[in-house]
C-alpha cells in the first residue's frame, strides 16, 4: 500500500515516513501544495495522510481541487488548528478522517489502516479473506489450518494489497505502482520471486497466475 505524506515540517515528514515504512507501507512525501495536488492526480496511491497548514497553497485547497476533480483517494488531516468549525470544513471538503497535532504515531497508523479498510470495503478488526488473517501489527499471516507464518516486509505489503482486492486480476505493473515509492527501482521480475514465496506460505491455490493479465487472490 501507499501512502502520500503532505507536510511542510521536514522533521515530521521524515518522521512520518520512517513510521510508514515500518509498518509496511511505501510512503513519498512534499511540501508543496501544488506538487501535492498533481501527485494525487497522477500517481496511484491508496491514501494521503494531508496537512493543513501549508505554505503557497493550503492543504483545503489541494483537498477541494482533488475531490472538484474526482479523485478519491481516502484522505487523513493533520492539523495544529482544533477549532470545531475547521475539522467541519475539512471533512465538507471531503476528507475521511481528522487527527490534531501533537499526536501518537500508533493512533495514526491505527487510523489510518481503518480508513483503508472502509474505503476498499473490509470489515473493522483484523484484515481477513481468502480464509487467510492478517496480523498487521506483527506482520504475520495465519493460514486456515490456524499457522502462523512470518512475512518478510515485501511479502507483507504484496500480501496485504492482494487482500484488500480478492477476485481481482493485478497486473505486475498494477502490483509494483501500489508497492513501491516514487523514486524506487521497480524490477517486475523480483515481484516473481516474492509471490512464489508467498504461495509457499499461504498455498499456491490461493494465488492464480492469469497469463498475459497478472495475479489474482482467490476469494
Amino acid at each position: 500500500m501507499r501512502v502520500l505524506v503532505v507536510e511542510d515540517d521536514a522533521e515530521l515528514a521524515q518522521r512520518l515516513q520512517q513510521a510508514l515504512r515500518e509498518a509496511g507501507y511505501a510512503a513519498d512525501s512534499t511540501a508543496d501544495g501544488a506538487e501535492a495536488a498533481y501527485l494525487g492526480r497522477e500517481e496511484p496511491f491508496d491514501a494521503v495522510i494531508l496537512d493543513l497548514g501549508l505554505p503557497e497553497r493550503s492543504g483545503l485547497q489541494v483537498l477541494t481541487d482533488w475531490r472538484d476533480g474526482g479523485v478519491d483517494l481516502p484522505v487523513l488531516i493533520l492539523t495544529a488548528r482544533d477549532a470545531w468549525y475547521e475539522r467541519v470544513e475539512g471533512f465538507e471538503a471531503g476528507a475521511d478522517d481528522y487527527l490534531g497535532k501533537p499526536f501518537h504515531m500508533a493512533e495514526l497508523l491505527a487510523r489510518l489502516g481503518a480508513l483503508l479498510r472502509r474505503h476498499y470495503g473490509r470489515s473493522a478488526g483484523p484484515l481477513r479473506t481468502a480464509g487467510l488473517q492478517l496480523d498487521e501489527a506483527r506482520q504475520m499471516v495465519t493460514t486456515p489450518d490456524d499457522t502462523e507464518h512470518e512475512l518478510t516486509a515485501t511479502e507483507f505489503s504484496l500480501l496485504r494489497y492482494l487482500m484488500h482486492n480478492p477476485g481481482r486480476v493485478l497486473s505486475k505493473t498494477a502490483l509494483t505502482d501500489h508497492l513501491y515509492e516514487y523514486d524506487a527501482d521497480r524490477d517486475s521480475n523480483v515481484l516473481e520471486v516474492y509471490i512464489r514465496r508467498l504461495r509457499q506460505k499461504i498455498g499456491a491455490e490461493r494465488i492464480r497466475t492469469r497469463r498475459g493479465q497478472g495475479y489474482e487472490l482467490v476469494p
